[in-house]
């Protein structure tokens, strides 16, 4: 199946990646494999949502979430919004309007896998009202993507130096305002699949790629904590690994109950 090559290919994508950017042998030339890894990790969770939910509401979900995250990156870029006063390395891949296209895949895998372990900890509580099951559901997912931004972004910004910032910030020299904004925008998608997948959302119909979601949270975690080893951003480390294994602990615990 489609489906299964794609995954055995981003798996093959991402042990040759760590192994290159960890001893620094990806050459210039290869740069764009950085955005085909993304691209290939936004399309295993656009695949989760389309098979484990109705085919129809699973791309809808998907096309939505890459074109708002695209142009909350933009409005970002070019007024200073939501993620503090940035501009990407002009190596990052294809761009549309200024907002190279594997950040939108990139937020997809993002809200795919937060979604499965938000899901499954808030189950855990047994919540019966509907409205502060979606709040909760929101507020766990969007604190798991934040999770992810803990290593993601001083990586990318002071060893890859895949985007840069203009005003600095106590932690890594990031404003405030850039997890602040990832908070934000993932609370509000997260809010956004609740609503879509309201009818069916005590149905896991695909119990395989429930676990594909959670593991590949933790290997682009740790692919990033790896990168962040090497360039000594060691109290990113530690606290991702922390909150990363906290998340995975939650979810274990709520998913043997």
């Amino acid at each position: 199946m489609i489906q299964i090559f794609i995954f055995r290919l981003f798996i093959f994508w991402y042990i040759v990646g760590i192994f290159l950017l960890a001893f620094d042998l990806l050459p210039a030339a290869l740069e764009w494999a950085n955005a085909v890894f993304l691209i290939l990790a936004g399309t295993l969770g656009g695949i989760y949502f389309s098979i484990n939910y109705p085919k129809i509401k699973g791309i809808f979900i998907s096309l939505t979430v890459v074109a708002c995250t695209m142009f909350a990156e933009w409005l970002g870029v070019n007024y200073n919004l939501f993620f503090g006063q940035y501009d990407y390395n002009s190596d990052f891949g294809f761009k549309i309007a200024g907002v190279p296209i594997a950040i939108g895949f990139a937020w997809l895998m993002v809200i795919s896998t937060t979604h499965v372990l938000a899901k499954q900890i808030i189950r855990f509580f047994s919540l019966k009202n509907t409205y502060i099951r979606a709040i909760c559901y929101a507020t766990v997912g969007g604190f798991a993507a934040v999770v992810i931004d803990l290593v993601i972004d001083p990586v990318a910004f002071h060893v890859k130096e895949y985007w840069l910032w203009y005003q600095g910030g106590m932690y890594y020299e990031i404003p405030f305002s850039n997890f602040a904004g990832w908070f934000f925008l993932a609370f509000v998608l997260h809010l956004f699949v609740y609503v879509v997948l309201k009818r069916e959302w005590q149905e896991d119909q695909n119990i395989e790629w429930k676990k594909k979601m959670v593991i590949l949270y933790i290997l682009i975690i740790l692919m990033f904590v790896v990168l962040a080893l090497k360039g000594a951003l060691f109290l990113s480390v530690i606290v991702t690994l922390f909150a990363t294994a906290s998340f995975i602990a939650l979810y274990r615990k709520a998913e043997n109950k």
